[in-house]
């Protein structure tokens, strides 16, 4: 009986924890999988998924770059994913390519229940306008803050991103701005690190006085890539946060998908921050 098999792809991908977490849910909950990573060519992302999928792969999670191209190439998406018009989550049935996008159910459940940091009525700061912020933009503004701040390199790419949701932010009643990293103003309870910058060494990319005293900082990178940012945010009075229980909680959103059972998400992400500590 073949073994279904399932991998992270991206570039870089090497840093991935996606199959030690997954391998864990899987002999938690006696599923009979395998979960490996590959390393994407930069200009070979549908070929790879194509071929992954002719070989029997039964799904994927996507990583930085590919979010936005997972979503474009798939048949069908799921409401969440056609919002932020990024994908994290591939499943391969009947001949279709499948995409859905659980990064933002798996941020807000760290932030409220790991954390106990409540979103309603807050002024929160989205750093990026990639596929890790569409994610989970749509999620963060169903938590009912006062208002989200999206800041970018480029304004263009996070005014785009605010007009994707509009919609939504008027449902929810949610002020929702976009600005450039250059004229970024105000101070925040919540700042959200939804950038490459940890993982590519290139520093903070914005000033310390955007956080309020005692705000949350929240880096999406985890482990030794994510120091950098923890440090910054604790010399500036900030709680400092790792995305390590984001990622297993949009992990556990995978596994539900693809396998119908839901894993002992909070288990495992006492299990995993024990190994990176020790790690590192």
């Amino acid at each position: 009986m073949a073994i279904d098999r399932y991998c992270v792809m991206g570039n870089p991908v090497a840093h991935s924890r996606s199959p030690w977490i997954h391998a864990r849910f899987a002999e938690l909950t006696g599923q009979v999988m395998q979960y490996g990573k590959r390393l994407i060519p930069l200009d070979g992302f549908a070929s790879s998924v194509h071929a992954f999928a002719a070989a029997g792969g039964r799904g994927c999670n996507i990583t930085v770059p590919f979010k936005f191209d997972a979503a474009a190439m798939a048949d069908r998406v799921s409401a969440r994913a056609a919002l932020a018009g990024a994908a994290n989550v591939l499943s391969f049935e009947g001949g279709l390519i499948l995409g859905d996008n659980t990064d933002g159910a798996g941020l807000v459940r760290d932030l409220q229940r790991n954390a106990g940091f409540d979103l309603r009525g807050r002024d929160v700061l989205l750093i990026g306008a990639g596929g890790a912020a569409a994610g989970v933009l749509g999620p963060l503004l169903q938590e009912h803050p006062a208002r989200i701040t999206l800041a970018n390199r480029t304004l263009a790419r996070a005014s785009e991103l605010a007009v994707r949701h509009r919609k939504l932010a008027a449902q929810m009643d949610v002020e929702l701005l976009g600005s450039s990293l250059q004229d970024l103003q105000g101070n925040f309870d919540l700042l959200i690190n939804a950038t490459s910058a940890s993982l590519n060494e290139a520093g903070v990319p914005v000033k310390g006085t955007t956080l309020k005293r005692g705000a949350l900082a929240y880096d999406m990178m985890y482990g030794a890539p994510a120091q950098g940012f923890l440090t910054w945010a604790a010399e500036h009075g900030a709680h400092a946060r790792d995305g390590l229980g984001m990622l297993v909680g949009q992990a556990a959103e995978a596994f539900l998908i693809w396998r119908g059972v839901l894993p002992p998400e909070r288990q495992v992400l006492d299990e995993l921050r024990r190994l990176v500590q020790e790690v590192s």
